[in-house]
């Protein structure tokens, strides 16, 4: 019985061949060029992981991101756009995830600043009655001026750590605070001895 001639099988060697030939030749060109999309690429996701605070609040994958993209540079420098290549899509991941690092650490630390701002303010709020409480048991105002300085320097100071946390500068609004509640803690015992001193007078 005779075998059917089949184009299709007889070609298929051919086919397979030529196909292999085509990927290697698409390959060879895609590496024989700088990535320069890529890179461009990198360059647009670091500069939004920034304007996001990953410089300050995901430095470790935002440094990692900035160096991936100058080690693409550099081979550019050296002509090995494979290895340029995969810097820059390095680089471009890690800015995409230092981004969303930066988001999740803010929310965090902004709902910790707001809280201790309450508390900071809640303070306040008591070294002042207990300020007001002293003078109306007729404390010598000299005696009280030290405490009723330090308690305007806190509401100053809490102040700017609520612009601070509006900013989104929650590592200086943290600061702030803590200047503030050291402050009031310091304010309400001076007046507290400042009172034991007038009755121990009587």
């Amino acid at each position: 019985m005779a075998t059917l001639y089949s184009p299709v099988m007889s070609r298929s060697p051919a086919s397979a061949l030529f196909a292999a030939m085509l990927c290697s030749s698409f390959l060879s060109v895609a590496c024989a060029t700088p990535p320069t999309r890529e890179m461009d690429q990198a360059q647009g996701a670091i500069d939004a992981a920034r304007a996001a605070g990953a410089d300050r609040y995901a430095t470790e994958q935002y440094g990692a991101a900035v160096k991936a993209l100058q080690n693409a540079e550099s081979a550019v420098g050296q002509r090995d756009y494979r290895l340029a290549l995969n810097y820059a899509l390095d680089g471009r991941d890690r800015a995409q995830r230092a981004a969303k690092e930066a988001a999740t650490q803010q929310a965090v630390l902004r709902s910790a600043a707001e809280r201790r701002l309450s508390e900071v303010t809640a303070s306040l709020d008591q070294a002042k009655q207990q300020s007001k409480a002293a003078e109306t048991a007729r404390v010598p105002r000299r005696a009280l001026a030290g405490a009723l300085n330090a308690i305007a320097e806190a509401e100053g100071s809490l102040q700017k750590a609520g612009t601070s946390i509006q900013e989104s500068n929650y590592i200086a609004s943290q600061e702030q605070l803590a200047e503030s509640a050291k402050k009031l803690q310091w304010a309400m015992a001076e007046i507290e001895k400042a009172q034991k001193r007038g009755k121990s007078r009587r």
